[in-house]
């Protein structure tokens, strides 16, 4: 049993996803009716997609917790501590019940399995449901790890679906196109389940509005069901519309810069009309309004200090919405970027497009064993001003200090990267 925080994360983040010989999701629900099915308890909300998930379910949450109820949210990768995954109306699990639940699985696994452990995520979805479950949330938002039909989370019925974006991602799982990638996310369709859907690729949209009508899922897609269209963008905030159907808002305030963060926050608002129409909940467009003039995410385009940018754009098209949103936030400036990343991404074609944009190009590394070397990022850059170096805390000081008053540092690539980042600016008077 665990006794301390520190014990228990150091063992669950040596788990690794491994080749179980039973199939897929049986043991998370053997494990699951042992611990009498939680998830069984909970009026979720599921999303998935290759980006968006998280500035997405924190739309949700400001909405519905703004709405006056008690919404869990169960999220990743965490920046700083594995409490993060898991909130009820913006608070993290403590570190008690986190050892809770963690031992309640421990039992059933040393017992039932012979101290088999499944996966990390796999273990900390058996704490997440336990947690909501126990503290009575009213709703549960409830993203994917890594696709959809296979996911650890993928043994509930929500109440709604969310597809937001598909891009080609960890194709050794998920497949090598954007129809096999689509069938993945799109496991996480229920029968009769509502399913609102970002995804703008035809390939994609074609798989999942395939597998929506095979399970009799009504399919609410963005530019066809919904739109929703700019209006102005400044430093901190823009305006846009949102319209559905006979519903129609304008001068929406979004806290999150880019037309990416409009986009989520319209899956998130038609999921509140979804929900509402179905008589799940009750929620006025004013509290949709208030909720998203605050909601914002960390390590997603988060301004850190002065001119300094901070954005987990993990794949190409992460990549290119982060460009978009540096040109409308930060015209004609000059942006200096300093990007590393893990070794299991194309970084080819996100660090094309930021050659593109690019004043200067810093590549570095992280100490992780799966990090990609700087040296070998840097090889891919074209960009006649760039550099390298394994040491990332003196590659953000030299910039920090290095850089004219009007140029924009952008910190992008790993999220686990941006995590470290965060730390840094946190200790460090920048100018």
């Amino acid at each position: 049993m665990f006794t301390t925080m520190e014990q228990c994360v150091d063992f669950i983040f040596k788990l690794k996803a491994v080749d179980h010989k039973r199939a897929p999701l049986v043991m998370m629900r053997e494990v699951l009716a042992r611990l009498d099915n939680p998830q069984d308890q909970l009026r979720a909300i599921h999303l998935a997609g290759s980006n968006g998930k998280g500035s997405t379910v924190n739309a949700l949450r400001e909405m519905i917790e703004g709405a006056g109820y008690k919404v869990g949210a169960f999220t990743s990768p965490h920046l700083e501590r594995v409490n993060e995954r898991m909130t009820i109306n913006g608070e993290q699990i403590s570190d008690a019940e986190f050892l809770q639940y963690m031992n309640a699985v421990a039992q059933i696994i040393d017992t039932h399995y012979n101290g088999e452990y499944p996966s990390f995520f796999e273990v900390v979805t058996l704490i997440m449901f336990q947690y909501f479950a126990a503290e009575q949330v009213d709703f549960a938002l409830i993203e994917t790890g890594l696709g959809g039909r296979l996911d650890a989370t993928n043994v509930i019925t929500p109440l709604a679906s969310i597809i937001t974006t598909i891009s080609l991602e960890h194709t050794a799982f998920l497949g090598d196109t954007y129809a096999k990638v689509a069938f993945e996310k799109a496991g996480i369709i229920k029968e009769g389940v509502p399913v609102i859907v970002g995804v703008k690729n035809e390939e994609a949209l074609a798989v999942i509005r395939e597998v929506a009508t095979e399970r009799h899922a009504k399919c609410f897609i963005l530019d066809e069901d919904f739109t929703v269209k700019a209006k102005q963008q400044s430093e901190y905030s823009q305006q846009f519309y949102y319209e559905k159907a006979d519903i129609k808002l304008q001068d929406i305030e979004l806290k999150m810069a880019g037309a990416h963060q409009m986009a989520n926050a319209s899956l998130a608002m038609t999921a509140m009309f979804v929900l509402q129409e179905n008589g799940h909940v009750k929620i006025s467009g004013a509290t949709m309004r208030k909720a998203l003039q605050t909601a914002q995410w960390a390590g997603r385009f988060e301004q850190v200090a002065h001119n300094i940018v901070l954005d987990g754009a993990h794949n190409s098209e992460g990549t290119a919405a982060l460009i978009q949103t540096l040109k409308d936030v930060y015209p004609n400036r000059n942006y200096h970027f300093v990007y590393a990343a893990l070794s299991d991404k194309d970084h080819a074609n996100s660090i094309a497009l930021m050659d593109e944009v690019a004043n200067y190009m810093a590549f570095t590394q992280i100490p992780l064993p799966n990090a990609m070397p700087a040296e070998q990022l840097a090889a891919l850059s074209r960009h006649s001003k760039k550099a390298y170096s394994s040491d990332w805390r003196g590659v953000l000081g030299a910039e920090m200090q290095e850089r004219d008053e009007d140029d924009i540092l952008v910190i992008t690539g790993s999220l686990y990267f941006i995590a470290e980042a965060r730390k840094l600016l946190q200790g460090v008077a920048v100018r």
